[in-house]
């Protein structure tokens, strides 16, 4: 970032996941192991996935009104909740921050799913006149920014990267680009997700990407020779981030500075990485040169790590090509949480932060039988105290896109 000349600071943090709907209830369940994964049930008898990771004890009526739950898709549900509360935790409405230079950058993997699917079926049975007049607008993927933006007069640059799995990571980087070029000067960015409905769950076994496991406690397994696919989750993140000298004035409290942004295709497969995890490297390698940095400096990476078969090989590969013999301590936060799509990048973002804040680093659950093409330090089964002064979070989506963030205790 420092080419683009202002320092990028996170002053703001939110979330909802399946480990806990506010930052300080997911961290905890993060650190102490706690999986997130229950049996659920989508309403199709023949469906063979029974697990998933859901929101718990959340009731969207606690944030917002009746007229708007109405109109909106639980993903822009879910992105405009974790997006109030890093606002409200960042402080910013209370500074007499110039709105026009305050922008957001929000987005989903797959969008407003749930939506589609229930209109479609009212399309079907009750004809077009049932359909609702807020169809389109409620589930469009830029809608998390454009109410975020409505809601409380943010001007500023209003955007929504879609890049599958790799979106929230995505978002967070090009968002702080924007504030390091200075066409803005806080952005809220993240990314969100509800997608555990019975089409996108059928594309997920059609596509063989999804973990047959029928214990939802053991079932995400990143690494471990007996994984056998990602486990589908619900949930969002958000991001404040400020030039670092408008925070600074204002007295806010700075959590970390992002340092490095990095992206990468693979040019490969849609679904599939190349086995020598080319892109992945590539990622990372463009993000410590973004952060000016030496692979030796990293402390703590929070891998993608989904519990697919290929990709922790590939990835595993990556990182030994990046960091040669000294790679440095690793975890899978989706051994607990499952996999978010499009939110995954700022849900992790997020607890790559506290694990700067804090010294610790939350394990990967699940692996007792390391695989062994993944023979890496993975933080198996407990956390551990650990002081980490710069942390990176890789993030990979269908379409061979790769994205890398580089964050720096300040």
């Amino acid at each position: 970032m420092k080419q683009l000349h202002r320092r990028v600071v996170v002053t703001g943090l939110g979330i909802l996941s399946p480990i806990g709907n506010t930052v300080d209830d997911a961290w905890y369940s993060c650190i102490e192991g706690k999986s997130g994964i229950t049996n659920i049930d989508i309403g199709l008898n023949d469906n063979p996935i029974k697990i998933g990771g859901r929101l718990k004890n959340f009731s969207p009526e606690d944030f917002l009104n009746s007229k708007e739950i109405r109109r909106i898709d639980p993903f822009i549900q879910y992105g405009i909740i974790a997006a109030n509360q890093s606002i409200k935790h960042s402080g910013i409405l209370e500074s007499n921050a110039d709105l026009t230079r305050v922008g957001v950058n929000f987005g989903a993997g797959i969008g407003g799913i749930d939506t589609i699917e229930k209109n479609k079926i009212l399309l079907e049975e009750r004809g077009y006149k049932k359909v609702s007049p807020f169809f389109v607008p409620g589930s469009i993927v830029n809608m998390i920014s454009g109410l975020v933006s409505i809601k409380h007069g943010f001007m500023g640059p209003n955007t929504s990267v879609v890049t599958a799995c790799s979106t929230g990571n995505h978002c967070i980087g090009t968002a702080a680009r924007s504030i390091a070029c200075g066409e803005a000067e806080v952005m809220i960015a993240g990314g969100a997700e509800m997608a555990s409905t019975p089409l996108s769950i059928a594309g997920f076994i059609a596509a063989r990407a999804l973990s047959m496991s029928s214990d939802p406690v053991t079932a995400s397994r990143p690494w471990d020779r007996d994984r056998d696919g990602f486990v589908l989750s619900d949930g969002a993140g958000s991001i404040v981030l400020e030039d670092f000298d408008h925070a600074k004035a204002r007295g806010a409290n700075i959590y970390a500075e992002i340092i490095g942004f990095g992206t990468s295709s693979d040019a490969h497969h849609m679904t599939a990485p190349p086995d020598d995890g080319r892109g992945a490297a590539l990622a990372m390698s463009n993000a410590i040169a973004d952060a000016e940095i030496n692979s030796s400096d990293i402390d703590y990476i929070n891998a993608h790590g989904t519990s697919t078969p290929l990709g922790d090989v590939a990835e595993t590969i990556a990182l030994k090509s990046v960091f040669g013999e000294n790679v440095p301590q690793i975890s899978s936060t989706k051994s607990m949480t499952g996999h978010t799509l499009g939110a995954a990048g700022a849900i992790e973002s997020i607890f790559c932060i506290k694990v700067i804040n804090e010294g610790i680093i939350p394990p990967t659950i699940n692996l007792e039988n390391p695989d062994p093409l993944c023979d890496l330090n993975y933080t198996p089964l407990t956390s551990i105290n650990k002081e980490v002064n710069i942390a990176m979070n890789n993030s990979f989506g269908f379409g061979g896109t790769n994205s890398t963030l580089v964050f720096k205790k300040i």
